[in-house]
């Protein structure tokens, strides 16, 4: 959708929400729709082709609106969760449409898809620990707690440790930045022996630093093993698997008791919409539920209905799987696939750009849309290169520390980016590096 579209649909929906407050009286205030009523009325995955604005448009009256806010929002969230599992080749077991014991749901960012994931395993190990033996306190257990997660991985997860009250320990990562189950097993096994409990794993597929991939097929097999909870933090790469010839960065995730990533990053839904899918729905739900008489409903017990407020920390919640719907029909699957592509593309562009320098090297492989680079030189010179790029406000960089090594990461992001801008950021880096080194030189 263009700017000149953006501004018609915009003015559309003033006036289709004016005309919804104007005639609200001589709508049913309470839904007369039964459990499950939305999912046989939308198909059973995301179109492959894109829609258009008016065929969803037409939808939202006939299928939404029917359903109010609040089974509407609850269903349409299973469906579409379940849309984009499919794109993901997900294992059935995650999925909620199979029957089974998974499903997912929309967190508001994998921040809170990771806290949320320890605080379940947290209390699943506790209670596993005193069924099994009575006398242990609560607090005897949660001292011997300890999760475990890459080097490499987002702050969030120590922080999540912090939140939950355990201990997060760091495994070292291996030449290309990855966890691999040597690693993992080694720390484990030296846990136990002193005494400690292994309950969490964070298994990160495109980390922050350098968009490196922990090898799951090595870790997976090891926290099944010790039954400890993994969860994989997908926040940016997720996006990528829906492409065929990205899919096998997750083979693996049938290993996993949790998996996330955020569709708010590269998949053009705006934020916040951070997709958490588990295995087991009730390991979420043993630990956050509580029923208090004034969210008492009719269905709660029937087991036809999924009750998201047991699935996330906070109580209230927004419609964000409408926002899905439109993405994933405007686009389809196969635009939202070009998107990706494209933006890989751009990536290594980018790349073959710094290759071409011999004052520039790659630090680390280049998968998906992000390029580690650096000068060849000290860190302090390419802290300075930064400091040019940055204060010269035409570009934006942000920087990582790589082992010993101070790295600049070039990242393609952007909807409207094109191979122009690319070429024309790579010209501005070499301008400014130019410059700082006849400036050292004098």
């Amino acid at each position: 959708m263009n700017a000149s579209e953006f501004r018609k649909r915009g003015k559309e929906m003033v006036d289709y929400i004016a005309d919804y407050l104007e005639g609200i009286e001589a709508r049913q205030v309470y839904p007369d729709v039964e459990p499950g009523y939305l999912r046989p009325l939308i198909p059973a995955s995301a179109p492959q082709e894109p829609e258009t604005f008016e065929d969803i448009m037409t939808d939202v009256e006939k299928i939404i609106m029917p359903g109010a806010a609040s089974p509407a929002c609850t269903e349409l969230e299973t469906v579409m969760m379940d849309w984009l599992g499919k794109m993901l080749e997900l294992p059935e077991a995650f999925l909620a449409e199979s029957g089974g014991e998974g499903g997912g749901v929309i967190q508001g960012s994998a921040s809170e898809a990771t806290l949320v994931a320890l605080l379940a395993a947290r209390t699943k190990v506790t209670r596993q620990l005193q069924m099994a033996s009575p006398e242990l306190s609560q607090a005897s257990i949660m001292e011997k707690l300890v999760a475990y997660s890459s080097d490499q991985a987002h702050s969030s997860v120590e922080r999540a440790g912090l939140i939950g009250g355990v201990k997060i320990k760091a495994i070292p990562s291996d030449g290309k930045f990855a966890m691999r189950g040597s690693a993992l097993q080694e720390a484990l096994e030296r846990d136990k022996a002193a005494g400690l409990i292994p309950f969490f794993v964070v298994a990160t597929l495109g980390t922050t630093p350098c968009c490196s991939f922990d090898n799951l097929l090595e870790v997976g097999p090891i926290c099944t093993e010790a039954n400890v909870w993994l969860h994989i933090d997908a926040a940016y790469a997720g996006s990528a698997f829906i492409c065929p010839e990205f899919r096998h960065l997750l083979n693996g995730v049938e290993f996993a008791d949790s998996f996330n990533f955020n569709p708010h990053k590269w998949l053009l839904v705006n934020f916040d919409c951070s997709a958490m899918w588990v295995k087991k729905r009730s390991s979420l739900t043993g630990a956050f539920k509580l029923d208090p008489l004034y969210l008492k409903h009719s269905h709660q017990d029937s087991g036809l209905i999924t009750d998201y407020r047991h699935w996330q920390l906070p109580l209230g919640r927004r419609f964000r799987s409408l926002k899905m719907w439109f993405v994933f029909r405007m686009y389809g699957v196969k635009g939202l696939q070009a998107y990706i592509r494209k933006h890989v593309q751009l990536s290594h562009e980018f790349e073959s750009l710094v290759r071409q320098d011999p004052c520039f090297e790659i630090c680390a492989e280049v998968t998906l849309g992000l390029v580690c680079f650096r000068l060849k030189g000290t860190n302090e010179q390419n802290e300075a290169l930064l400091e040019k790029i940055n204060s010269a406000k035409k570009i934006h960089l942000v920087p990582c520390h790589l082992r010993e090594k101070f790295v600049l990461r070039f990242a393609i992001c952007s909807r409207t980016v094109e191979s122009a801008h690319v070429q024309q950021a790579w010209k501005h880096i070499r301008e400014l590096t130019t410059e700082l080194l006849r400036a050292q030189k004098k």
